[in-house]
């Protein structure tokens, strides 16, 4: 799964089409273009392979072209002089309204005609890059349509949605319920684009495949673990979406979670997929549950107000468009939480996630015991901790932090590092997480894909959570209480430093 090599000769690349709702917007135009362009340059797309735009704001086949070329040029990490040549040879373009059953029917023959002249054996692939609201109305369709074959059709069917896999539990229960009807679980694949990403690939690799650190990897010698999402961007365009959703909700159920999950999981039995799901939703189930009185006390959240990022002044969230003058979403959340089994009992894992911090990064930060004092720190008082931290973006790598002795005659003791960066030298050559999504999605392999279980189990543990902001805002006509603000360009309001510093903890900045 995670082992590039290994994983590529695993699943046969089969011919198929690659139909995509949402084919006119931004999601398509910054990410899912450029990744199959890439995929096309190192030679992992199908040699018989076509790509079907559904939009609605583009009038012809050839603006479309027109469109995907701009966007290769403009976002790929890799351009070739001549980009406009034989990789849109397969594209084409239907343009329908997504409540358009005809629409829907003119898609059937088209890619009835596609599957005869580029022989691609009825095998499909649908790809919703659309708001959340539209991807029930599209499998409603799919089904009503007979675009999807019933039980024993010719070919294979996928579908891939893109997340928020819901609102709360009971949309995504309801969601769900609408995919399973039409598909089945093997047939759906939820995207998370953070499981594309190469050193979250690596986190099993760097745990399983090095015996300095399995044996270390429990709550006899690590103290804490934090898993850190920081964002320098405000809400931008996305103002309307945010005001629903939130950094709980945006963050919490897809990418902190899976990351948590993959960080503490047990070694699977071997590396396929369902082993690899089944050890990740058996961490997400030990998760002690908060209550009420947990959320007050674990749960820190806040929300932007104007300040400086990157030495230009930048304006509150409040002052963003589409926002509210009296909104309470909330723009940074941290918490605590703990892990019911016997590898992690009493090991504290704090979450974060804001926008409009200091500088954008992600890190998992492994923070090891602290040797009784004896000799050293005797002599020298308090050291720094090991650690080990996956550095996930913008730098992709991993270090491990430990003591030694300073250079030079004073002999005192200081931190150092053993540092790999794998894309500091050669920053083009590391693939966007498309690219690892999409050729996934192509073979078959649904392992860095989230499995239902495991998005309702993530629910499971956000909704009381909600329930108790809900709660707390009923309780006081308010819409919710307790909401700390912080100036753009800090790391979060001083509530989220005291939930360490309570502990005689602190937030690692790497």
């Amino acid at each position: 799964m995670w082992a590039m090599g290994r994983a590529m000769g695993e699943n046969r690349i089969d011919p198929c089409i690659l139909v995509i709702f949402g084919a006119t917007g931004d999601l398509a135009r910054r990410k899912l273009f450029p990744a199959l362009y890439n995929l096309y340059l190192e030679g992992w797309l199908p040699e018989r392979f076509g790509v079907v735009g559904i939009g609605r704001r583009l009038g012809s086949e050839a603006a479309f072209r027109d469109e995907v070329c701009r966007a290769v040029r403009e976002f790929s990490r890799k351009v070739k002089t001549e980009v406009c040549g034989d990789f849109l040879e397969g594209f084409h373009y239907q343009q329908f309204d997504l409540d358009e059953a005809s629409g829907f029917l003119r898609l059937k023959e088209f890619l009835a005609s596609m599957d005869r002249t580029r022989e691609t054996r009825g095998n499909r692939i649908f790809y919703l890059a659309v708001a959340p609201e539209h991807f029930g109305p599209i499998v409603d369709q799919l089904a009503a349509s007979r675009l999807v074959a019933e039980g024993g059709g010719w070919g294979w069917r996928r579908i891939a949605i893109e997340k928020p896999f819901g609102h709360d539990l009971a949309s995504a229960r309801e969601l769900n319920q609408r995919l399973a009807r039409v598909f089945a679980e093997e047939e759906i694949y939820r995207i998370d684009h953070y499981l594309g990403k190469e050193m979250i690939q690596n986190l099993m690799v760097i745990r399983f495949a090095n015996s300095l650190f399995e044996p270390l990897w429990n709550n006899r010698h690590i103290d804490n673990i934090q898993i850190s999402i920081n964002e320098s961007q405000g809400v931008g365009t996305r103002g309307r979406y945010y005001e629903q959703a939130g950094a709980l909700r945006d963050m919490f159920p897809n990418h902190l979670m899976q990351l948590l999950a993959l960080v503490a999981m047990e070694p699977p039995v071997d590396l396929c997929t369902k082993s690899i799901r089944d050890e990740k939703v058996k961490v997400i189930r030990a998760l002690q549950r908060l209550t009420q009185e947990a959320v007050e006390r674990d749960v820190v959240r806040g929300q932007y107000t104007g300040g400086n990022v990157d030495g230009e002044a930048v304006r509150g969230y409040k002052e963003e468009e589409g926002i509210s003058a009296d909104s309470r979403t909330e723009t940074f959340i941290a918490l605590r939480l703990f892990i019911n089994n016997s590898r992690w009992a009493g090991v504290p894992f704090y979450l974060r996630t804001g926008k409009r911090m200091p500088r954008r990064s992600a890190a998992v930060v492994i923070q090891f015991r602290t040797l009784p004092g004896t000799l050293y720190f005797k002599e020298f008082g308090a050291l720094e901790p090991n650690l080990l931290v996956v550095k996930i973006q913008p730098e992709e790598g991993v270090f491990l932090q430990f003591n030694a002795k300073e250079l030079g005659p004073g002999g005192g003791i200081v931190p150092v590092k053993m540092n790999y960066c794998q894309n500091c030298d050669y920053p083009e050559d590391s693939p966007e997480a498309y690219e690892r999504l999409f050729f996934d999605l192509i073979r078959g392999d649904q392992s860095i894909f989230p499995r239902w279980d495991e998005i309702e189990q993530t629910w499971a543990f956000v909704q009381p959570i909600l329930d108790a902001w809900a709660s707390a805002g009923e309780a006081t006509g308010q819409g919710g209480v307790g909401l700390p603000v912080y100036p753009a360009g800090t790391w979060g309001p001083q509530e989220a430093r005291d939930l360490l510093e309570g502990e005689g903890r602190n937030w690692w900045l790497v």
